[in-house]
C-alpha cells in the first residue's frame, strides 16, 4: 500500500538515523549559543552524501543534490539581506536534500507548524521557571532573535518520521 508522502519509507528510516541526532543537536546548540556550528551541517549533507545513493534512484539522488546547491544560494541571498542567519541558511541547505520534491507544500505547512509551536514554545520557557533549567542560554537574552534552528531541526526530525511510517 502506497502512503501518502513522497518520499519513500525506506529513505526516510536509512536517513533518518544520522539526521535526527543531528537535528535535535542543531536545536540544543542554537538554543544555547545562538550558533549552529558548521562541523553539524557538513555532517548533515555528508551523511546525505552518503547513504543516499543506496536508498534512492541515482537521478533522484542527483536532483536531491541539486536541491542542496539551489536552498544553499537562495540562503545566501537571505543572509545577505538579513532575513535569517548563516547557520540557519547553511542548516536548511544541508536539510533540503533530505526532502522529497514532492513533499514540498507539506514541508512547508510542517514547518509553519514547527515554526509557531517553537517560538511560542521557547517564548513561554523564557518568561517562566522553565528557564531555571538552562539558565545560560544565549537564546534568553538575544532580544528580539530566536533560535530559528529549533524550527528547522524539528521539521527535519518529524518529515522524516512521519516519512518512514507514511512514505511510499
Amino acid at each position: 500500500m502506497a502512503g501518502p508522502m513522497e518520499i519513500t519509507a525506506l529513505s526516510a528510516a536509512a536517513l533518518a538515523v544520522p539526521a535526527i541526532p543531528l537535528s535535535m543537536f542543531t536545536c540544543w546548540s542554537d538554543m544555547r549559543g545562538m550558533r549552529i556550528p558548521n562541523g553539524t551541517v557538513l555532517l548533515l549533507a555528508g551523511a546525505f552524501v552518503l547513504i543516499g545513493p543506496f536508498v534512492l534512484p541515482f537521478d533522484t539522488y542527483l536532483w536531491r543534490l541539486a536541491q542542496l546547491a539551489i536552498v544553499l544560494v537562495a540562503g545566501i541571498i537571505a543572509n545577505a539581506g538579513g532575513l535569517m542567519g548563516a547557520g540557519d541558511a547553511k542548516f536548511a541547505a544541508a536539510a533540503a536534500p533530505y526532502i522529497a520534491l514532492g513533499d514540498l507544500r507539506f514541508v512547508i505547512a510542517l514547518f509553519t507548524a514547527c515554526l509557531l509551536a517553537a517560538f511560542v514554545s521557547h517564548r513561554l520557557a523564557k518568561h517562566t521557571p522553565l528557564r531555571r533549567l538552562a539558565p545560560d542560554w544565549e537564546s534568553w537574552s538575544r532580544g528580539g532573535d530566536f533560535p530559528m534552528g529549533l524550527a528547522l531541526g524539528g521539521t527535519l526530525s518529524i518529515y522524516l518520521i512521519l516519512g518512514a511510517i507514511f512514505g511510499n
